[in-house]
Parts: C-alpha cells; structure tokens; sequence
C-alpha cells in the first residue's frame, strides 16, 4: 500500500510540474500494480438483502443475494456463508428460486426491487445447475430490476420472472417474462406498459397454472418517487399465463388510485390471499374465495410506513390465521392479520424485506433485511448471525495512524474505522463508531488521527483519545418543505479538511461553509450553488 501511494505523490508532482495527462500517467509501474493484491479487511458486518431462499431437501442450505456482492450461500444453517458467483456475475440481487426437487439448480434475478434513491440496477438473469459451482447467463438484461423469479415445482425449464424494468425511465422490458427451456428463450406473457413493472409474482401451491401478479406504475427521479397510476393493479392467471384478468377492481378493493402492492397465496387453503397494498385506503387485505372478493383486515399505519420499500406480504405454509409482514421489523399476526407483533425487537431485526418458510417446517425460515440474511430454526424466536462482509460503503478514508486505520459510513448500519491489517479478521471489536449516520463522510485529523470528522444523521467530532462526541452542526432550522428550508442538505453531506491546515473543515449542503476553528463555529464561503429548481423541490411519493 505504501508503494501505491507513492505511484501516486509521483503522479502528482508530475502534474504539478506542468506535465500533461499523458506525461503523467508514463512513469507508473504497471508490473508493481499488477503485483498487488485485493484482501478482505472487513468489517465482518453484512449489508442489506432482499433475496433469499432456503432447501427443503437440504435443510442447512440456504442461497442469498446482496446488493453489492452476488449471491452468497451457506450449508451449515447460516453459521457461515461463501460467495458463489464472484468469477461470473455480481452486483445487486432481486430474486432467487431454487427448485425443490433437486436444489443444484438455482434461478436468480438481478437487481434489487426496492426503489431507493441509491438503488442498483442488474443485468437479466442467471442460472446454475450444480449448486452454484458454476453460472450461466440466461439473458433479460434490460429488465434492470427483477422483483421475483418462479420455478415450477415440478419442471426446471418452467421459470417466470417479474421485472420492474428500468427504475428512472421509461422500457418495454417491464412485466413478466417466462420461459418453458430453462431459459434459452423467453416469451414476455404480461405487459401493463412502458412504466409499469410487475412488483411481485405468486403461484397457488396446488396447481401451478394459477398465478397473481402485482403490476406497479413507478418511476424513481433523485429527488423523487411517483407510485402508482392506472397501471398499477391485480391480476390472475388460470391457464399457466396465457390470458390475465384483472382483479383489483373486485369487491372489497380499493377503489382509488393504487401503487406498490404485495401478494401471497397460503399453502395451508390455496383459496386464501393476501395483499399488502398502497392506495389512499391501503392496508392489508384478505380474500378467501381465490380473489373474488376482498376484506379489508388491517390499516395501522406501523404495517405499511413505507410502502415503496416494505409491501411484501407471506403466509404460513399450515396455519391460515398466520401472516408475516417485513416491515421496519419483522411483524406476524396469529389472528388471521387483525393484530401484529414484532417476532423480534427493532434493535435485534431491523428492516426486513423478504421471507422464506419452509414449506414443510414452519419453524424454519430465512430472512433478508438491511443487515443482511439470517436463519431461524426455532419459529423466529433466535436467528443466525450476520458476520459476513457484504456491507455497502459509501465513501472510503484512511487515518495517520501507523499501521493506519480505514474509516467509511455503511448503508443501513453507521459509520465505523478498524485497522487496516488485522491477525483476527473475524474480531468485529477492532472497529468502532467514528460519528455521524449511515451515508456521511467520514474524515481524520491528520495532525491528531484519533479525531474524526463525520456527517449523516448529525454532524458530528470524535476523539477517541478522550471517547467525547460533539455536534458541529453549521445550521439548524425547523422542519419544512424542501422549497422553504433555506439550507438543503444532501443524503451524503460531504465534508473536507484543509490539506494546508488541520483547523480549517469545509462542509457542503446547497451552500459552502468553512470553519476554522474544527468545527466549533462555521461561515458560508459560497452563494447557491445548486440549480434551485423548484420543480425538484418536491415531497417525495406521490401520487
């Protein structure tokens, strides 16, 4: 690392010399770069899933996809897991479907379905046939975002994949998508239009050629998320996905405008569903006549907060009075959906998106949630840990200790510093909170490294010498519209220290600040300096 380093002052000083690009780049030594060697380290702390499924046959085998790093697999319960697609694919993950008959093959979706600002997109879809030794690509690649893959429970070449298509424009490549050749083509089978995807996909149990989707007219903008619009809806299929009808209009639904919309099929009475949907009377819905009518059975508003990114909905394999929600924790109803409970406190589950029960053991199942996926065997009361290094870091710094030490803010979790080189990788203690909230920057004192600089979620200066927080806030105002607030913050506020002396801190929201005395008083150095369009200057979510 230090030779890097050099490589690079070397680079600068040519620059700085008055050379060109060109003249610069010459005298680097492309054999010592290639010489070096990525390692991992750390922190052992997972980040956020929303893919994961589990094997009936092999009940300590578990697939589950990151939002960063492929799809990882453990055989031991959750106790440890492997990455299995580094060599052939990775990135984000929507989706995965094992097919129960012979778990070795494996259907995945890339691309997470939940629409965030900083949402990554996949490319198609992607298949193995020998547990995940090996990978082939299946195509789909301008699907984007694949909210659900389907295999057929008794047919491996029979596959369904609900796409969203892409998150900030219009596609055709939106819908649902079915191949009968395990994947070597693929016939689009339902379509609502260029900004309408398909959010979830589910087949009844006792006859696969029964199936619902959830069609979802959205387009996600930076500053902005536009769910719902005459495209968003219910649908049902009876003939494999040939021909569709819409149901959403049947007795009982909502008769307004609809956005996100989850939807479950119970294994215990295939005639039972459940919708979690958005919508100005939006809630948790039940049909028990296979969608022809519905029942309005909860609207607490703690069930369905954010509905863009928690509108999933699973039932329990045998008993019909027992429903799940992921939510900002994981909620279960024993009383057919009227009463919810956390299965575990928010501290313990934060953030869950998708489950998976056995449907042979309602016991075991498998959670994906923005700490990452984790097994319980014991009906939710303990789950596995998530000591696996799968965690999104959005900006990186290293500090002048020696050896020095890494320090980044991680989506999901918060900031944190640890060392750069480690005897005991798997120790998590090494590391610890540095300041500020999930997305900020993170900066170190070059003159005093223990102090650290951070932003997100409160601005704040650490010294770890002493283990004193302070707040080094620039502005505080009340609570207002985004066009109102006279200083706008971003979601990753970034912050500098002047590389002439360590005093002076640089911080950015729509204005420059500096302050010179590290960070106990701040002055504006800078007018506006974004576009102040007041057509970006929205509430988020409509309509």
């Amino acid at each position: 690392m230090t030779h890097l380093r050099s490589l690079a002052a070397v680079g600068l000083l040519a620059l700085a010399a008055g050379g060109s690009v060109a003249a610069a780049q010459a005298p680097i030594d492309t054999l010592a770069i290639a010489a070096l060697k990525w390692r991992n380290i750390g922190p052992l702390r997972s980040g956020r899933s929303v893919a994961v499924a589990g094997s009936v046959l092999r009940p300590n085998e578990y697939f589950a996809g990151t939002t960063g790093g492929g799809v990882i697999k453990t055989t031991n319960g959750g106790h440890t897991w492997e990455p299995v697609t580094d060599k052939f694919f990775g990135g984000t993950i929507g989706s995965i479907a094992i097919y129960q008959p012979n778990p070795d093959i494996v259907y995945v979706g890339t691309g997470e379905s939940t629409l965030r600002g900083n949402t990554s997109f996949g490319d198609g879809v992607y298949k193995t046939t020998d547990g995940g030794t090996t990978w082939t690509s299946l195509g789909l690649k301008e699907t984007r975002h694949i909210a659900m893959v389907i295999v057929h429970p008794w047919n491996p070449d029979i596959v369904y994949v609900a796409a969203l298509g892409h998150a900030h424009g219009k596609n055709p490549d939106r819908g649902i998508f079915k191949t009968a050749d395990g994947g070597k083509t693929w016939n689009k089978i339902f379509f609502r239009g260029d900004s309408v995807g398909v959010t979830d996909l589910a087949m009844d149990p006792s006859d696969p050629n029964v199936l619902y989707a959830a069609a979802w007219q959205v387009i996600r903008k930076p500053w902005d998320i536009v769910s719902g619009g005459p495209g968003s809806g219910l649908f049902k299929s009876t003939d494999a996905g040939e021909h569709w009808i819409e149901i959403s209009r049947n007795k009982g639904l909502p008769k307004s405008m609809l956005g996100n919309i989850g939807i479950a099929v119970s294994r215990a009475n295939p005639k039972l569903l459940w919708a979690m949907i958005e919508a100005d009377s939006g809630g948790l819905y039940r049909s028990g006549d296979a969608g022809d009518s519905w029942q309005r059975i909860n609207k607490a508003k703690n069930i369905h907060w954010r509905p863009f990114y928690f509108s999933r909905v699973f039932a329990d394999p045998t008993d019909t009075n027992t429903v799940y929600l992921p939510n900002g924790t994981l909620y279960r109803s024993v009383d057919g959906g009227r009463h919810f409970a956390e299965v575990k406190p928010y501290a313990e589950l934060w953030d869950t998106h998708v489950l998976w029960i056995a449907p042979n053991d309602r016991n075991r199942m498998a959670i994906a949630a923005d700490q990452g996926s984790r097994v319980s065997t014991n009906f939710g009361a303990n789950w596995s840990g998530v000591s696996y290094a799968t965690g999104q870091f959005y900006h990186i710094a290293t500090t002048n200790h020696f050896p020095y030490r890494v320090c980044g803010s991680q989506q999901d979790n918060s900031g944190s510093c640890g060392p750069s080189r480690s005897d005991n990788l798997f120790d998590i203690t090494q590391w610890y909170y540095a300041g500020g909230g999930e997305a900020g920057t993170i900066v170190s004192d070059p003159s005093r490294p223990d102090v650290t600089y951070a932003t997100g979620g409160g601005n704040t200066r650490y010294d770890r010498s002493s283990g004193r927080f302070e707040s080094i806030d620039p502005w505080w105002e009340p609570t207002a519209l985004p066009k109102d607030v006279k200083q706008r913050w971003n979601w990753t506020t970034p912050i500098a220290i002047s590389p002439h002396d360590p005093r002076v801190l640089y911080m950015g929201s729509n204005r420059l600040w500096r302050s010179l005395d590290r960070g106990a008083s701040w002055s504006l150095v800078s007018p506006d300096l974004t576009r102040h369009d007041p057509k970006t200057l929205v509430v988020a979510g409509g309509p």
